[in-house]
């Protein structure tokens, strides 16, 4: 959800546009600080993933302009290669160090394993980009050549052998689901959203499959299961529709029965049973006792409810509106879409000072149901899959191109990843001190305030342009000056946030990630909280 459209991408053989060098410089910036605050050898590895990314980036833009890519990715954007391929590897590093200082070797080796995975499935996604390109770019290969290299000899020496294969695995998973997904969802994902999404389920249906091959009494939180559980039930579930949908007309009474009653039979007979064996336990005797256990989550949940019935109304309100209104092709104005930025950030700040646990379920528990709702939109499913469709049509943007509306999946991800991606243990010992006590609160810093706040100056009272861009200069300031203030306050709500005079990087951390807004063309409602989370944390 943004507030101008998206700059083209530059045309074949055109040289780079500035918007795109600028949003590269702001990569760049970001990489080389988390190499200076980790400097070791990984963060080498992230240096040189960076360089070959960037050049790579060029030759797929043409591809994209061209139409000579594999698949159909989405138009109104650049491919964003060079910002997607360093979230995992930086995020990997900065949760080795922060689970070091922890004290804790096991989370330390995990952090090593994702580096390591996000820099295998960003280098498979250039060579894919090399190896369609025509001519062969020599250069960029001999550049993308030594760097791999590099990033290959480092891990070699520094991976068990338990790891590279799980890194393989998890390579191997992300081949598959590329092919897959990116043939059955066409115009919904730039290569570098492809590169971020899909390498995160990979990721995350390895670590399930590892997990449930080596589970024993007491292992892991049950916390961490149900999410993984939930994620990967639901990209198998919609994988199964998909496919049972091309031979069949999904929008009739007999095939939505069918679909209600396979996703009964999906998640009682698979999803359930799968949960009970990691956590040793009934999971909706579980997950009951779980939400309502203390007075402060039943008000929570009461309060959230509350949120959820507000959002609702406001989509029923403004298609009444449209439904008045004499033009057809009525949409709501950005500041409507933005109503649910600020009801969202309604929903998480409590959350997080109160009840971190609960509002991990919860954000896992809303993920569901929202994209069981796609499934239902998108198969057009009986009785509300029309009703959806005509619903969120209102509120779609440049980003929709695909069959799929991601735009509110993506801003529920996008707030929750600072809470889901943390792990429990390390944030012990003090190890969360300073800036990485609003590591919580990046998503509601990026998105919910700076994001919002940036829209809405931005289109009713900017009128200086970013080069290259529809972004505004005035967007971009208020941006800043309100995440600020919303730290400002944090300290005031929140008595467990010590900032310890780390003012100066909070304050660095912030811009950096709203230029970066101001010049990304990919999904920011998902990047910018995985960057300023990696700058909070590092």
């Amino acid at each position: 959800m943004t507030r101008e459209c998206a700059s083209p991408a530059p045309g074949p053989g055109a040289p780079l546009s500035g918007s795109v060098l600028a949003e590269a410089a702001v990569v760049f910036v970001v990489v080389l600080s988390i190499h200076a605050a980790v400097w070791d050898r990984y963060s080498w590895c992230a240096v040189a993933l960076a360089v070959q990314a960037f050049y790579v980036q060029y030759k797929w833009d043409r591809l994209l302009q061209q139409g000579s890519a594999v698949f159909q990715f989405r138009m109104s954007a650049n491919s964003g290669l060079l910002p997607a391929s360093v979230v995992m590897p930086l995020l990997g590093l900065v949760m080795k160090e922060r689970c070091q200082a922890a004290g804790n070797p096991y989370f330390e080796r995990f952090g090593i394993v994702v580096a390591a995975t996000g820099m295998a499935v960003a280098l498979f996604s250039s060579v894919l980009a090399l190896g369609i390109t025509r001519p062969v770019p020599t250069n960029t290969c001999v550049i993308s050549g030594l760097a791999g290299g590099v990033i290959i000899y480092i891990l070699k020496h520094s991976l068990s052998v338990g790891e590279v294969i799980e890194v393989l695995e998890v390579l191997l998973i992300f081949v598959y689901l590329n092919m897959i997904l990116l043939y059955l969802l066409p115009r919904c994902f730039t290569p570098g959203e492809a590169l971020l999404v899909l390498g995160g389920i990979s990721f995350v249906l390895n670590q399930l499959i590892k997990r449930s091959l080596t589970v024993v009494e007491s292992q892991g939180d049950p916390l961490d299961f149900f999410l993984l559980v939930v994620v990967v039930g639901m990209v198998l579930m919609g994988i199964f529709f998909s496919t049972l949908f091309v031979f069949m007309d999904s929008g009739t009474w007999a095939s939505s029965i069918f679909f209600h009653l396979m996703t009964c039979v999906l998640g009682l007979g698979v999803v359930l049973p799968w949960l009970h064996r990691l956590i040793r336990r009934n999971p909706l005797l579980w997950l009951f006792q779980f939400l309502f256990q203390t007075e402060t989550r039943v008000y929570l949940l009461a309060y959230w409810s509350l949120l959820a019935t507000l959002a609702c109304l406001v989509v029923l309100y403004q298609n009444a509106k449209r439904s008045s209104s004499e033009s057809k092709k009525h949409q709501a104005p950005t500041i409507a879409r933005k109503y649910f930025h600020f009801i969202v950030v309604a929903t998480y700040i409590p959350g997080i000072i109160l009840d971190r646990p609960l509002l991990y379920v919860a954000a896992t528990v809303c993920l569901a149901v929202f994209i069981f709702l796609e499934y239902v939109r998108y198969f057009r499913i009986k009785p509300l899959g029309h009703t959806l469709r005509s619903l969120l049509s209102l509120f779609l943007d440049e980003r929709d191109s695909g069959p799929l509306i991601l735009t509110h999946i993506y801003l529920l991800l996008g707030m929750s990843l600072p809470i889901w991606l943390v792990p429990r243990p390390c944030t012990q010992k003090g190890s969360l001190g300073g800036a990485r006590a609003l590591v919580p609160y990046a998503g509601v810093l990026a998105v919910g305030v700076g994001d919002t706040v940036a829209s809405i100056f931005g289109s009713t009272m900017g009128e200086i342009r970013w080069p290259g861009t529809k972004k505004t200069f005035e967007g971009t300031m208020t941006s800043i000056f309100a995440q600020i203030i919303s730290v400002a306050l944090i300290l005031i709500f929140d008595s467990g946030v010590d900032l310890n005079y780390s003012y100066a990087w909070i304050l660095g951390s912030i811009s950096t990630v709203s230029l970066l807004e101001a010049y990304t063309t990919q999904i920011d409602n998902l990047l910018l909280p995985l960057y300023l989370l990696i700058l909070l944390m590092a």
